[in-house]
């Protein structure tokens, strides 16, 4: 059976140990990607391996397994972010209940049989905003896990510098925590597979950070892999967690890297990008490619793949979180594949590079491609059963508290979310007992990370929330922090919502009870927050009053974009906005009386 099977039984590379220099980190190694041409299949599903053609002779299949955004998420995830709609032939879809490291195991351990060069990558963000289970742990559980997979190569996303450049290399080298110290008899071992970012620089020296690419070897053949992370990394993390850091455009990097790789003779190469974009479809197995290639996607990553040079065979993407598996002409209009994974351990992709012994190259017109659901109807893989069972033992005391009761989903999707404006009310109480004077609360979009669903998770019965449930919800212990502005600068604030760095992309912050205000979708730039709408309590915002602003730390710091957030005046640091959540749901709900979602009706949407 495939969940009793050996983890593919190959050497296993440990990635050599260097000392953290005084910036704070190591060097180490890359990750894999996908290559592809016109042949690319993205409707297969299953979760077969290709394992078919090409294994002797001039040329030799190689196998590319790679998934991204994980996010620690090793049970099960759960509502919309543990499902993967399918489009079916009748042109219907089914929605797939999917994820989970347990099923992950068994898809990638089956995938493998019957393909002796086998190579399983990641294109970062495996680890921060995680669920209880490994955030509680600094994420040292999914390590371990990823360990199990057998995984050989990852790239960095911007969430593994949530905890800074010297908890990365802990988790590439080991070692307790330095202030947590040790949670089990075990010293933690760190990561058997390659951490690689090329365009992160050291301030001060101008060198990578990490190691710049690495090349996978068996027997004459050979791949390299460059990796990269999104350069605008900056701007959505903690400037404490990249302080000294320099992040370098991804194209120039990545030219530089695949030049140098073919000076040493490596001309099969991929790219493992930590950036990617929008598909034209949901649905995980759409036809990116119709009607013409690369019509289905947009975004950062459609830029970047018709910028890369020719010399790069595959990219392998992620970052936005969407599935795809899409044709994109390179520079020299020769077919190049790029792929994505959607998050969260739902699908994987299975990528076949045919090498050509004779010119060292990838043999693009015969690479096939292909996204595969992570089901649950496949048996548990029982070394992840016992690892999951281990961590969830020491986070019981913790995790299964009951702090709340919902009647209903409260869920995180949408412009203005139900739960993103639960977690605005929730900040703008905590600071009231800081400052009863404050006025309103803002939150972030993306610091909301998975829905509050009435199903219970465990044995704790529906309609109870956890705190292991919020922790997911809310895994960056970020501050909630007091700031004064003026209401000229509370309306710059909502207008950087829809322009300067967001105006392709829009950040729409959630807001607090009390706030109202329109967002007319069918204006450009700051236009689409229409200001003479803006009203607090009911009246209109006065561009000379001072207002009393609650944000969390990210947001005080001017992240996501949002510059003028991190102007404010007379800064109060209270604790974390978890706590405040947790305490908002105590003090708002019991079993008898529970909290009905939000309408989400305080900002009006017109399209």
């Amino acid at each position: 059976m495939p969940a009793t099977s050996p983890a593919h039984p190959r050497r296993r590379r440990r990635t050599n140990r260097l000392l953290v220099t005084a910036a704070g980190v190591l060097t180490v190694g890359a990750l894999a990607a996908a290559a592809l041409p016109g042949s690319a299949s993205a409707g297969e599903q299953g979760g077969k391996g290709h394992g078919h053609g090409h294994q002797h002779g001039r040329y030799q299949d190689v196998q590319l397994l790679s998934f991204n955004d994980l996010h620690g998420n090793l049970e099960p995830p759960t509502g919309s972010s543990g499902r993967v709609t399918e489009l079916q032939p009748d042109g219907t879809t089914k929605t797939i209940d999917a994820g989970g490291a347990e099923y992950l195991a068994t898809h990638l351990r089956e995938a493998r049989k019957g393909n002796a060069y086998s190579i399983t990558a990641a294109g970062g963000d495996m680890v921060g905003a995680s669920p209880l289970i490994s955030g509680l742990f600094h994420d040292e559980p999914t390590i371990e896990a990823l360990n199990k997979l057998d995984l050989d190569v990852t790239s960095v996303g911007n969430h593994e510098f949530d905890e800074g450049a010297k908890e990365l290399a802990r988790l590439q080298n080991g070692g307790c925590h330095p202030t947590d110290g040790c949670y089990t008899d075990t010293k933690f071992q760190g990561a058997d597979f390659p951490y690689l970012s090329a365009n992160v620089l050291n301030e001060k020296t101008e060198k990578p950070l990490l190691k710049p690419y690495w090349v996978w070897k068996k027997k004459d053949v050979k791949v390299g892999f460059i990796g990269v992370t999104l350069e605008g990394t900056p701007n959505i993390v903690s400037a404490e967690g990249v302080k000294g850091l320099v992040f370098k455009d991804e194209v120039e990097t990545i030219n530089k890297y695949a030049k140098e790789l073919r000076r040493k003779g490596v001309k099969s190469i991929v790219a493992l990008i930590h950036e990617g974009g929008f598909p034209a479809s949901q649905n995980y197995n759409y036809d990116c490619d119709a009607p013409g290639a690369g019509d289905g996607i947009s975004g950062p990553i459609a830029a970047i793949a018709k910028n890369v040079s020719p010399e790069v065979d595959a990219l392998v993407t992620g970052h936005t979180h969407n599935a795809y598996v899409c044709t994109i002409p390179d520079p020299a209009g020769n077919p190049r594949m790029v792929t994505s994974a959607a998050s969260f351990g739902r699908l994987y992709t299975d990528t076949t590079l045919t090498y050509d012994r004779r010119t060292g190259d990838i043999a693009r017109t015969a690479v096939k491609s292909a996204n595969h659901v992570v089901s649950r109807d496949v048996p548990k893989a029982p070394d992840m059963t016992r690892l999951i069972a281990k961590w969830n033992t020491l986070a019981a005391p913790i995790g299964n508290r009951a702090i709340g009761y919902i009647s209903g989903d409260i869920v995180k999707d949408g412009t203005e979310s139900p739960l993103g404006d639960l977690i605005a009310d929730a900040q703008l109480a905590y600071a009231r007992t800081l400052d009863p004077e404050t006025d309103l609360a803002l939150m972030n979009p993306g610091g909301v990370r998975a829905s509050l669903t009435y199903a219970a998770s465990g044995a704790e019965g529906d309609g109870v929330v956890t705190f292991a449930e919020a922790f997911t919800v809310q895994p960056f212990a970020n501050t909630v922090n007091l700031q004064t502005f003026t209401g000229e600068q509370l309306i710059q604030a909502l207008k950087e919502q829809v322009s300067g760095s967001n105006e392709a992309a829009p950040k729409i912050l959630q807001v607090s009870d009390g706030l109202t205000y329109k967002l007319d979708l069918t204006k450009s730039g700051a236009d689409r927050v229409v200001t003479d709408s803006i009203r607090l309590n009911g009246e209109a915002i006065d561009p000379s009053a001072s207002y009393r602003v609650a944000t969390n730390s990210f947001l005080a710091g001017g992240g996501d974009g949002f510059t003028t957030l991190g102007q404010g005046t007379d800064d109060l640091v209270g604790d974390d906005d978890l706590k405040a959540l947790e305490q908002y749901l105590t003090a708002n709900s019991s079993a008898g009386s529970p909290l009905a979602p939000p309408a989400a009706d305080r900002i009006t949407i017109v399209k």
